[in-house]
């Protein structure tokens, strides 16, 4: 299953917020959440909107219904371009206000959150990133992480960008695809590529992508990266065909990944060689779809790597969002064993 799609709600004033609380409850409802948990879900749609309304200068709302079963969350993503703080733990205290209220806004929202993250800058804005499980919440304990924000250019209701993974005992392997265009033909390049990418046992890049490239034809075909996580050896092999802009990262430096020309399902090189990196220098892999303009840098968020790499997904979208084609981050964090 390619990843879902994030809903954006526009949330510059407060005439938009009506429509924002009944989207985000009513796709509570289709996922057939608990009524306690769709309760929750509403009080802290609330709170986030009543701190747009009183703090910010606008902003937007991203929610999807991500898993399967009972393991699915609905998880929003409140992305604001307000004034911004610097001292994070001290705003979450009860009491604590920049204006006249109770100052209960941000800790009642981590309370009822399953999970919570914020991470806000002086002058920047704030993101700030909540989760509801169907159930219990999970702890995740794998070595690889995966965050993606896939959100499709308006007002179409299917992506043409979409990414799927899959883990092995040994190989951890991830594609991101662009088909050609918007709407349902190119989202139909995006089923096509995930289903072939599913089947392929091939474990080098170069492969599956040989291996996509018959099925797409029948399709736009689109534009792609592989990566291939080798988890006994600690590496990974990447690979792109097109203009996905993919980025691996360590604390201190990144690298660009150059792509190969062409279109998977139309024309592809004859020759390809996946870029084979050690993973322990390099903990971070960032791709981007050319609805995210390319001139990104995560250096200008101080800290950002310790948060949960929705947030890096996040601010890279807040800042360099084209909105006039489908948009897709993906972050793959590889932890230490």
């Amino acid at each position: 299953m390619v990843n879902k799609i994030y809903t954006r709600y526009e949330a510059s004033d407060r005439s938009f917020y009506a429509l924002l609380r009944k989207g985000i409850h009513k796709q509570a409802v289709q996922a057939d959440f608990p009524e306690v948990k769709i309760a929750y879900l509403d009080l802290i749609v609330a709170e986030i909107t009543s701190n747009l309304d009183k703090y910010t200068n606008g902003g937007e709302v991203l929610c999807a219904v991500q898993g399967l079963g009972n393991d699915q969350y609905v998880e929003i993503i409140a992305i604001d371009n307000g004034p911004g703080f610097t001292d994070v733990n001290t705003m979450m205290l009860d009491g604590i206000s920049t204006g006249s209220t109770l100052g209960h806004g941000l800790g009642s929202i981590k309370r009822m959150s399953d999970f919570f993250s914020i991470y806000s800058l002086k002058g920047w804005g704030t993101i700030l990133v909540t989760r509801l499980y169907k159930t219990e919440a999970r702890t995740e304990n794998r070595r690889i992480v995966v965050r993606g924000i896939v959100v499709p250019k308006a007002p179409e209701n299917v992506s043409g960008d979409g990414f799927t993974y899959k883990f092995s005992e040994r190989y951890f392997k991830l594609l991101l695809l662009d088909g050609l265009g918007h709407g349902p033909e190119a989202n139909k390049a995006v089923e096509e590529a995930a289903n072939a990418f599913k089947l392929c046992p091939a474990n080098d890049p170069a492969e599956i992508i040989r291996y996509m490239h018959p099925p797409l034809k029948k399709t736009r075909g689109g534009v792609g990266t592989i990566l291939v996580y080798d988890g006994q050896k600690d590496t990974y092999a990447i690979l792109g065909v097109g203009n996905i802009s993919s980025k691996i990262l360590s604390n201190n430096e990144f690298k660009n990944v150059m792509p190969y020309n062409g279109i998977i399902g139309h024309n592809i090189p004859n020759t390809m060689t996946s870029h084979e990196i050690a993973a322990k220098d390099y903990r971070f892999i960032i791709m981007c779809s050319d609805g995210i303009k390319t001139r990104w840098d995560i250096a200008k968020y101080p800290h950002i790597q310790r948060h949960d790499p929705i947030i890096i997904a996040a601010a890279i979208y807040k800042d360099f969002a084209r909105h006039t084609d489908d948009m897709s981050v993906v972050i793959i964090k590889i932890n230490k064993v």
